[in-house]
């Protein structure tokens, strides 16, 4: 994507709101889920991923990065004890998803791997207000002009308008909660840039959010009298980017009228620097291996989302 999430913006007929929305801030800064607590733990997470999970003297990103997610997903798991409805979550890996939509005159698909899947028995209730909603026909899209909107995307003969969340009629865990991307291919001009990867993860997640309701409610374009919520996490092992999409409306043809939602909160580091071997310089050590510059906050965000309709 070409303007990364500009593009992917109006696209999906999406306002940008900075920030993490207040229902899942509010879980960030709630001092009695004792997310402080889990500090140690995710410290020793990023440890392991970073400097004990080999015997190579530095891991490479391909290796500590999926480490370090499931790492982080483990110590979010311990909160089922306090909340048990926790346990009604299943990671689908490898999941396909397809989504058709006409955006003025342009019949525009998602199709192809969704990341990681996180799925619910019950839906994330919606984050913005009916008023909140109301307020998006306000909002003026920003067009590219005289560029074309749809730069860079890959143009193909479409025999079949395909919508597909990926699972089976009746599959318990039918609601798509959060997706996770690791950007975890080791050399640099592998992996997504940040701008890239919200971008990705805000089609993915608008992908998902249509699949499921043209699931529930049908093909035909309308707004939704109960928007879907699906979030975004993406990291590369060490920058974190956050992202919450509320599909407001179906009806995506022309500017006009309700538009959709997205909250990001970009670059964030869960650590500085991870010194694998001690840096020695005339036989004293200056700089000591281990962990720098550690952001516990990165993680609250990162459990937030994961407890965020739950708590």
């Amino acid at each position: 994507l070409f303007p990364g999430v500009r593009q992917a913006q109006w696209l999906t007929k999406t306002k940008l709101v900075e920030g993490l929305p207040s229902a899942v801030q509010g879980i960030v800064d709630n001092p009695a889920l004792g997310l402080q607590e889990l500090q140690e733990r995710v410290k020793h997470a990023v440890s392991h991923a970073r400097l004990w999970d080999t015997p190579e003297v530095a891991p490479r990103r391909e290796q500590y990065c999926p480490v370090l997610f499931e790492n982080l997903i483990h110590i979010c798991r311990l909160m089922s004890g306090k909340y048990p409805s926790l346990s009604k979550r299943m990671l689908a890996r490898n999941c396909r998803i397809a989504a058709t939509w006409e955006r003025e005159s342009i019949l525009l698909q998602v199709r192809g791997l969704s990341g990681i899947l996180m799925n619910s028995m019950t839906p994330i209730p919606p984050v913005a207000s009916k008023e909140e909603i109301l307020a998006t026909k306000e909002h003026v899209l920003e067009t590219f002009y005289p560029i074309a909107p749809t730069i860079d995307l890959q143009e193909v003969n479409v025999y079949k308008e395909l919508n597909d969340t990926g699972f089976r009629d009746g599959y318990p865990y039918s609601h798509p909660h959060t997706l996770f991307f690791l950007e975890s291919a080791n050399v640099r001009t592998d992996r997504f840039r940040p701008e890239q990867l919200r971008a990705k993860m805000l089609m993915f997640a608008f992908g998902n959010a249509l699949a499921k309701a043209k699931a529930l409610h049908g093909n035909d374009p309308k707004v939704l009298e109960q928007p879907i919520v699906v979030q975004s996490v993406g990291t590369d092992g060490q920058l974190f980017q956050f992202m919450v999409f509320q599909l407001n409306t179906t009806d995506l043809v022309s500017n006009d009228g309700v538009k959709n939602l997205v909250w990001i909160d970009s670059d964030r580091n869960l650590y500085e620097k991870a010194q694998c071997v001690p840096e020695v310089k005339k036989r004293v050590v200056t700089k000591p291996a281990g962990i720098s510059g550690f952001q516990p906050d990165t993680f609250k965000k990162f459990l937030a989302l994961y407890l965020h309709g739950t708590v």
